[in-house]
């Protein structure tokens, strides 16, 4: 089920700092994945639901080139993926094989795939920004991803990064890194943190203009009421 403008919208106004903090509110710790980082500094921030890919490692005799070729490839997945994804590949955080190069990416964003997230490692890196396809990885790597792992299946659940994400979970990306929103916790996190992002906008304003930290970050019950006054006006 993909995403409603008005989801994308908010959640894009929100930093993956601001979801981790209102995740850790919720017992969450563990929703930032470790190691993707945006290919191309500076990516605007993305929103998408997950579609998972799960790869093993190479097995001399399912990792082979003519694999690339069998209804459960890489080819075949990016085939089901629906516009307005985000792909999150479980390269089991291997750096020596590349999981996608410029043509399979190039593929992605015909599809309209909004970004592509992965603990692995891409190749043919000028090609891959070429294509204009946002790109969260660990780096880059010229062999092929049979090299080193083997693509067993799509939509499943997945461990990138260290972090469980179920296919259909709520994935924001930005110059932080990429945090997994639970599917079920999405109404919670659209209720509050975009409030939570607007209270600390008016917090920097706050020291901007020389306030002392005690009682305003966090904010005591005589900062909150100025805050809402300041709402109000």
């Amino acid at each position: 089920m993909t995403l409603d403008r008005a989801t994308i919208d908010a959640l894009a106004g929100v930093s993956t700092a601001t979801l981790t903090t209102v995740l850790l509110k919720k017992g969450l710790r563990n929703v930032w994945l470790r190691g993707p980082k945006p290919l191309r500094p500076g990516e605007p921030r993305r929103v998408g639901r997950a579609f998972t890919l799960r790869f093993i490692p190479a097995r001399e005799d399912l990792a082979t080139p003519e694999s690339w070729s069998k209804p459960i490839s890489t080819r075949g997945a990016i085939e089901a993926m629906p516009p307005g994804c985000i792909v999150v590949a479980d390269a089991m955080g291997v750096v020596d094989a590349g999981i996608f190069g410029d043509i399979l990416c190039a593929r992605m964003k015909k599809r309209g795939v909004a970004a592509l997230v992965t603990d692995g490692v891409l190749r043919d890196v000028a090609g891959v920004l070429a294509t204009g396809l946002p790109v969260w990885s660990r780096g880059v790597a010229a062999p092929p991803s049979v090299a080193g792992l083997t693509f067993v299946n799509w939509q499943e659940p997945v461990g990138c990064g260290g972090v469980a994400v179920m296919p259909d979970d709520v994935i924001v990306v930005d110059d932080d890194g990429a945090v997994v929103i639970p599917a079920a916790l999405l109404d919670h996190v659209l209720a509050t943190a975009p409030e939570q992002e607007r209270l600390e906008a008016w917090i920097m304003q706050e020291v901007d203009r020389g306030a002392e930290l005690p009682g305003l970050y966090p904010p005591n019950e005589e900062s909150k009421a100025r805050y809402e006054a300041g709402k109000r006006r």
